[in-house]
């Protein structure tokens, strides 16, 4: 994943166009998870999210470099 991606002329990392599609992502999931009431299992909810987040990010980066 070494470059840049050009929008309209403006260079930005991949790093960048990746974590907004993960944070989407993630926002999705978590609304799905409070919908279901997983969050009454969870011990710690923000930690939580942001773990998911992690994650997600993880494996779209990791399916992206190989995809590229």
């Amino acid at each position: 994943m070494i470059g840049e991606v050009s929008l309209y002329g403006l260079y930005v990392p991949p790093l960048l166009l990746l974590t907004l599609v993960a944070l989407a992502i993630s926002s999705l999931l978590n609304r799905l998870l409070a919908r279901t009431g997983f969050y009454r299992l969870v011990w710690h909810p923000a930690l939580f999210d942001f773990s998911l987040f992690v994650i997600i990010l993880g494996s779209l980066s990791f399916f992206a470099s190989n995809w590229f």
